[in-house]
């Protein structure tokens, strides 16, 4: 079953209840924990990310499939846009003041939902991490006990991204690599794998942030071409970076001349690809890691022991495999080893 009131266009819904977190602590007291309804169903709430990005749209619509598909209860609610941590912290203070069996989160950075968190998680009310990981040490300083992580090996995908560019620019080219916010986990460990990939055999020429937007890599990257009119290559950390950077390029005249890179797989970047405008993208899937959430919750709330880290699948997208790609979208074009299949299939 589907909260139709919370899973439907949350991004349009502006009320938000802020509850103070000594109310949120006593209303935990006096509430059952982890009962399922009276049918037996499992309840599973949701917080994600800005449904600005269609990213996080991908990543809702693989929660609230997969629960149509088992028959669990999802309620999903969303940050009003990739930067608004505070208001996503209240809405999931608003959920764990009611009576869900677990909960998937998807923290917009790795500290702000954690003193939430410590105040709702149990072991009869697991907490299920997506896609960007919660702080370590923080975690650690909460006490606070998270089932399982589910994400994308960024480094790999990072790495997949260098061995393409090596490929198609050719050795000792000359690269720029194009990052997300600066200081930020997950761009940097795009990066960190990507100059894995690529070390001794290209020269990167310079490395900027452009905070994930297209409009700020558009300008980024415009203003690195007129620098460097012999680079021959960009790695972006994600697409809609690599779609302002593939506009530079065709601004400068450059289409078919330079490679551009990106990671996500997002639809519109895949499109892009097929059409011969981005090079290639790495594919990261955030429908799956979507549903993989959602699975986790069902057999964390069987009370199935979970793995500390669950991978999500990526694959490298070019134009041989685009249209195959699209035609698959959102889910994986590549088969995949999903863990919790079988660990659902166990407890049934």
């Amino acid at each position: 079953m589907i909260d139709s009131t919370t899973s439907t266009k949350p991004w349009r819904r502006r009320a938000q209840v802020a509850v103070p977190v000594l109310t949120l602590a006593v209303a935990l007291v006096g509430c059952s924990r982890g009962d399922t309804t009276d049918d037996g169903t499992v309840q599973v709430a949701a917080i994600v990310k800005g449904l600005d990005n269609p990213f996080f749209q991908a990543m809702e619509d693989g929660l609230i499939s997969s629960a149509e598909e088992s028959g669990t209860d999802v309620t999903v609610q969303a940050a009003a846009d990739i930067s608004d941590t505070v208001g996503q912290a209240d809405k999931l203070t608003a959920l764990g003041v009611q009576d869900y069996n677990c909960y998937v989160v998807n923290p917009i950075s790795g500290t702000n939902l954690v003193q939430t968190l410590t105040l709702m998680a149990s072991p009869d009310k697991p907490v299920v991490n997506i896609d960007s990981p919660l702080d370590p040490e923080a975690i650690e300083v909460a006490d606070l006990d998270v089932a399982t992580y589910i994400g994308t090996d960024n480094k790999a995908a990072g790495g997949k991204a260098g061995a393409f560019i090596v490929s198609e620019a050719g050795p000792n080219a000359e690269v720029a690599v194009v990052g997300g916010i600066a200081g930020d986990v997950t761009s940097a460990a795009r990066i960190d794998g990507f100059k894995a990939a690529v070390a001794g055999q290209v020269d990167i020429v310079q490395e900027v942030a452009a905070d994930w937007k297209r409009e700020v890599a558009l300008t980024k990257a415009t203003d690195i071409l007129a620098a460097n009119p012999n680079v021959k290559a960009f790695f972006a950390a994600n697409d809609d970076m690599g779609l302002g950077i593939v506009k530079a390029v065709e601004n400068a005249g450059l289409t078919g001349k330079v490679v551009v890179v990106s990671v996500d797989g997002n639809k519109d970047a895949l499109e892009s690809v097929a059409g011969g405008g981005l090079s290639a993208t790495v594919a990261q899937y955030p429908y799956t890691i979507g549903a993989l959430g959602l699975q986790a919750c069902e057999a964390a709330a069987a009370g199935i022991q979970l793995p500390d880290t669950i991978e999500s699948p990526t694959a490298l997208v070019t134009r041989d495999d685009a249209e195959s790609a699209i035609a698959q979208f959102p889910r994986p074009f590549e088969a995949f080893d999903n863990p919790l299949e079988t660990l659902l299939a166990s407890s049934r």
